[in-house]
């Protein structure tokens, strides 16, 4: 029995992890949880899988469980809480399906803790994958990668030697507005922007798709987790998300990882690693079925964010930093109706263009820099909308 704690429980990744878990009920145990603010889906969640320690967002949200159940479950809340769970005694494994930099502590903590960390929050290593990747290299901890195209991958790069890689190849559905130009992206609508032709998502990595964000924060994590140069590191546009990355070797041969869109795959994978459980409940690949799979290079020009990414990564020290806190405020923007869709890519830059890069920041620094960024943005975002 595999003990499981899990950040983000509520979420689209969590709800996920939760199937799997649910399907794989005598290998696999929930024994902590933090949620967001849907105490109803909370509730639902305790009744089905009873874990021992649950953390959520408010001191109020907190005390109102508490006050509701009178058994063994240990409630908490704040990062104190994400904390408390991500580190729970019991577990072995951390799955971190939190959304932004908040997941940065909880995970660094788990590394401190000897837990097996199942990655699905990419700003822990955007924002900070210097300070993660040596505190895994110190604790001699796996980090198991839960993003479809990182799983990719690990799973291609399987038997094989680092030194023998040519590049890796992330692929990328373009999101829902892959079929458009830049300039007919002009009013697109929060709705529009949220149907995803693909993938079922939360909100926030649903934007991010649409801009290509989330594939840039993808090859920067795919920098840390496999220690491989940004000129090593390609992305490929595949409308049908059927084959979800490949890895090119010295000698020429391409390894590609294939599977119809199904994130509970590569959540399972990272969980029961290095073993493969059954999936009965997911579709099975048929290739003869789909006929015909399509691919085109990236216009840089078109996906502005995915540009930024790469010149964030390239430049390191706290660019990446700024990046992900500009991104998390502009897209938030745009979810509430304050901003365009094409404004968000333009916030980024702007936020870039304002900061100075500090070199191997420690983490102080990168909190001090991530919240100096939100208010410069968040300041940016009210100046516009004072002069409309």
């Amino acid at each position: 029995m595999k003990k499981v704690s899990l950040l983000g429980a509520t979420g689209s990744i969590g709800q996920q992890t939760l199937d799997v878990i649910r399907d794989h009920s005598t290998e696999l145990e929930l024994v902590a949880m933090s949620v967001g603010d849907n105490l109803e889906k909370t509730r639902e969640i305790i009744s089905q899988f009873h874990p021992k320690v649950v953390s959520v967002k408010t001191k109020e949200a907190c005390e109102r469980l508490k006050a509701e159940y009178t058994g063994d479950i240990r409630f908490v809340h704040g990062e104190e809480g994400l904390i408390e769970v991500a580190i729970h005694q019991d577990s072995s494994v951390l799955l971190n399906a939190v959304v932004g930099s908040v997941g940065l502590k909880p995970t660094l903590k788990a590394i401190e803790a000897k837990k097996t960390i199942a990655l699905a929050n990419k700003e822990t290593l955007v924002t900070a994958g210097h300070l993660v990747m040596e505190a895994v290299d110190e604790h001699n901890v796996d980090i198991l990668p839960v993003d479809s195209e990182h799983s990719a991958i690990f799973q291609c790069l399987q038997g094989e030697k680092a030194k023998n890689v040519e590049k890796i190849i992330l692929t990328a559905s373009g999101g829902s507005f892959r079929d458009k130009t830049r300039d007919e992206l002009k009013g697109v609508t929060v709705k529009q922007a949220l149907n995803h032709p693909n993938w079922s998502m939360g909100a926030k990595i649903t934007i991010d798709s649409a801009t290509m964000m989330n594939k840039g924060l993808e090859v920067i994590e795919a920098h840390w987790l496999f220690n491989v140069p940004y000129d090593k590191i390609d992305v490929l546009l595949h409308k049908e998300s059927i084959i979800h990355s490949l890895v090119e070797f010295h000698d020429s041969s391409v390894i590609a990882q294939l599977g119809t869109p199904d994130m509970r795959v590569p959540i399972q994978y990272a969980l029961t690693y290095p073993d493969r459980f059954k999936r009965q409940q997911s579709a099975k690949l048929n290739l003869a079925e789909i006929g015909l799979l399509h691919f085109n290079q990236v216009d840089f020009k078109r996906y502005r964010s995915l540009d930024l990414a790469f010149t964030a990564g390239k430049i390191g020290g706290t660019m990446p930093t700024v990046l992900n806190a500009a991104n998390e405020v502009a897209v938030a923007s745009f979810l509430n109706g304050s901003i365009s869709f094409l404004r968000i890519d333009e916030l980024v830059e702007e936020a870039l263009e304002y900061h100075t890069a500090i070199m191997q920041p420690n983490l102080e620094t990168i909190e001090q820099v991530d919240q100096e960024t939100r208010i410069y943005v968040t300041n940016l975002v009210k100046e516009y909308l004072t002069k409309l």
